[in-house]
């Protein structure tokens, strides 16, 4: 029955896999999701107007409402160009689960069908809930769904998650002791100057150099403003400005992000690049806009909830395969849905040095074990008996 299940597992996130799909245009995920789910007589509930679905096991021994528990999965894909020769690539030009998706997904779909399997549905005193979220690439799922409701009818008491991690080995894991991502604030830098001829630059206003000074500055802002205790970054993506070497353009545009895990320091470094940008008008002539976007908030997990993915760890693996993880730069929208109830996410070792599966998240190489499926399965199975003390 094991290896079955395995099976199982493996083929089903080949098949995810094989058909990626981008934020909120997961409309094959969502309508394949549902299918697995309908086998396991679990009630179902999508919406019109967005992608994702919601799973509802309600255990035959609730008296009343009882207490529920919400098990969270991401459904999207990355615009990323798969690379490698497996069985199972990328059918879909130019978009790859490059961050693992796909197995969080099927991980999630594991532990609805162990429910069904085990009989643990009749020993169950509340709800199991099941959330598969699309979006989270683009920080935007989390948030449409809470605005759907889905942490209401029934109401969630404590919500969990998983995502694979190729830093550490298949076959095991790591657990937050509390803070887990950082913040993320994507921000727009749209800088005006003066178009003129290459030959004549002092009869225009160069937005290019005054971009190059904005981001030369931006290193500054961490050593001037941030004790070095603290951990904070401040990265710029693109930068476009003209279309021809001999023409200084009107306008160049800068698109980046500020990533801390301090939200005092979050607010310092938000007021810092404001300065800057007025600091660079001012020397360079320049009028400019910045657009600061609320991205993905503070990563916090809630120590109660982390202790007890930590004890269901254990059980499934081994105290020395559970590690306690510090946190990481990256940001989650996962945590949209513990700044409304406790909450908290884990990392699931999905690396195989003898394979090769070595590549890092959003890598087109990235790949995963297909043992941490099952890992990752029994682990979240083990979280539900836990939750409901179920023996």
């Amino acid at each position: 029955m094991e290896n079955e299940m395995k099976k199982w597992l493996v083929s089903l996130r080949n098949d995810f896999h094989r058909h990626p799909e981008l934020s909120m245009e997961e409309t094959r995920t969502t309508g394949r999701i549902c299918e697995v789910l309908k086998n396991y007589d679990v009630e179902i509930s999508t919406f019109d107007d967005m992608t994702g679905v919601v799973g509802i096991v309600c255990g035959k021994k609730t008296e009343g409402r009882g207490r529920t528990l919400a098990l969270r999965a991401d459904i999207d894909a990355l615009p990323v160009q798969e690379y490698g020769d497996r069985k199972y690539r990328s059918v879909v030009d130019g978009v790859m689960h490059a961050c693992g998706h796909d197995a969080n997904t099927v991980i999630m779909l594991g532990v609805v069908r162990k429910i069904h399997e085990s009989g643990l549905i009749e020993k169950i005193n509340g709800t199991v809930k099941f959330i598969f979220q699309p979006a989270e690439e683009k920080l935007a799922g989390a948030k449409a769904m809470i605005a759907k409701g889905v942490l209401e009818n029934p109401h969630v008491d404590w919500i969990v998650a998983g995502h694979m991690d190729p830093n550490l080995p298949v076959g095991t894991v790591g657990v937050f002791s509390h803070i887990g991502h950082a913040s993320s604030d994507p921000f727009e830098l749209v800088i005006t100057g003066r178009g003129t001829h290459g030959a004549s630059p002092q009869k225009g206003i160069n937005p290019i150099s005054a971009g190059g000074y904005f981001i030369t500055a931006l290193e500054t802002i961490l050593s001037r403003c941030i004790n070095p205790a603290d951990s904070a970054v401040i990265s710029i993506g693109t930068f476009h400005a003209g279309n021809a070497g001999n023409v200084i353009p009107d306008h160049a545009v800068l698109k980046g992000s500020i990533r801390t895990h301090d939200e005092s320091v979050r607010k310092k470094l938000l007021a810092a690049v404001e300065d800057l940008v007025k600091g660079v008008d001012t020397i360079f002539g320049t009028t400019s806009k910045l657009e600061v976007k609320p991205g993905a908030p503070l990563g916090v997990n809630d120590r109660g909830v982390c202790k007890f993915l930590h004890d269901a760890s254990v059980s499934v693996l081994s105290e020395e395969k559970v590690r306690t993880l510090p946190f990481h730069m990256g940001s989650e929208d996962f945590y949209y849905f513990t700044e409304i109830i406790p909450g908290a996410i884990m990392r699931l070792g999905c690396a195989d040095m003898e394979s090769g599966i070595i590549a890092p998240l959003h890598s087109p190489r990235f790949d995963i074990h297909g043992d941490v499926l099952q890992i990752g399965t029994d682990i979240f199975f083990k979280a539900v008996e836990n939750f409901f003390d179920v023996r």
